[in-house]
């Protein structure tokens, strides 16, 4: 049963749809990442559930408990701890003080005050600090004290909004794995926002992409990744290589079609979530690590193409080929220690069962 019911949520902003009647239903303990570009309705869909903006259509229940179609509950009556983009811990507050100062409003004895905030600064890893003004304090442990404070009060829901933005990337790579593991301990139900679909892939049980106020898929980072519902989706999460043609061949009881491309009368591809006419616009997709490279003919013929390298980029532990094929340029994912350079020809395998078409 879902923790977190977002029902036919609408919200505008004078002309501009924020959020077009989307549904969404949140598992107890469950992480939900909302990813998607600027714009797209993420944020203003965080803070219709911790109660900071109000939508004209639909409803949040939180617990079995309407948000807004049964009377508005105030912020501080939901149950949520929040975690902000730009930390927004009090300047003047050392840590210590910025961590209670919501228990001090709820008038709890200073034992308590004292137990509970012991507790999560042992947590979030900042004993030692409780003395310190965040001016005296890293951007990394002044994202640590949001995190406490949204944590101390025992929240039902935990919202965190673009919480790793403003640090560097080696810290927001550890403090990924860190909020992840704390919010499993804690088994708090989760929604995360983010622009960044590596952080996404790495932090959620779920994702929902969003694109100009819709939910355009939701699933694992593995669902999505594999098999995106759309060109959108396929091109904000990885990288895809899009190939612009028309399908010219379906195969019947199969998820097989064959597409013509500006280097291909029929390339066959896969139709992994919808089914293709004859006809249709589509791109032929594929991974540039799906991309297969040989140095010489082989003895299938069918989606291999030969091409040139245009050029050549050196990543560490992979390298990426740009490979043109009558105009058409082709990324490919390859090992390291290949001694290929540019100016210099190949074959490259498009693998059917890999190749699918999306619109």
């Amino acid at each position: 049963m879902a923790f977190i019911e977002i029902q036919n949520l609408f919200k505008t902003f004078k002309d501009v749809v924020a959020i077009n009647h989307i549904h969404l239903e949140i598992k107890q303990g469950e992480m939900l990442t909302l990813l998607g570009p600027s714009g797209c309705g993420k944020t203003t869909t965080l803070r219709c559930i911790a109660g900071l903006e109000t939508p004209e259509e639909g409803d949040i229940v939180i617990d079995s408990k309407s948000m807004f179609s049964q009377g508005f509950v105030q912020p501080s009556k939901r149950g949520i701890g929040m975690v902000f983009q730009n930390y927004a811990v009090w300047p003047h507050m050392k840590v210590y003080n910025n961590i209670v100062y919501g228990l001090k409003l709820q008038k709890l004895s200073r034992q308590k005050i004292q137990e509970k905030a012991q507790k999560v600064l042992e947590m979030v890893g900042l004993v030692g600090l409780e003395n310190r003004y965040p001016s005296q304090l890293s951007g990394g442990q002044q994202q640590r004290v949001a995190l406490a404070r949204a944590l101390v009060g025992n929240p039902k829901v935990l919202l965190l909004d673009e919480p790793l933005s403003n640090l560097d990337a080696k810290l927001r790579e550890e403090l990924r794995f860190e909020i992840k593991s704390l919010v499993r301990r804690m088994g708090i139900t989760s929604v995360y926002v983010t622009h960044d679909q590596a952080e996404a892939m790495v932090i959620s049980d779920r994702i929902a992409v969003m694109n100009s106020g819709n939910v355009v898929q939701l699933g694992t980072a593995q669902e999505i990744y594999k098999k995106p519902a759309n060109k959108f989706v396929a091109d904000f999460i990885g990288t895809m290589n899009f190939i612009a043609g028309e399908v010219v061949d379906v195969l019947t009881d199969t998820n097989n079609v064959y597409v013509k491309t500006p280097f291909s009368e029929k390339m066959g591809c896969t139709t992994p979530n919808s089914t293709a006419t004859i006809g249709q616009e589509v791109y032929a997709s594929i991974r540039p690590e799906d991309v297969e490279v040989l140095t010489k003919p082989p003895e299938a013929t069918e989606n291999v193409f030969k091409g040139k390298i245009v050029h050549k980029a050196y990543l560490g532990n992979f390298l990426f080929f740009f490979v043109n094929i009558n105009e058409t340029m082709i990324r490919v994912q390859v090992p390291h220690h290949l001694p290929q350079k540019e100016g210099q020809e190949l074959y490259v395998y498009l693998n059917p069962k890999k190749c699918m078409i999306l619109s």
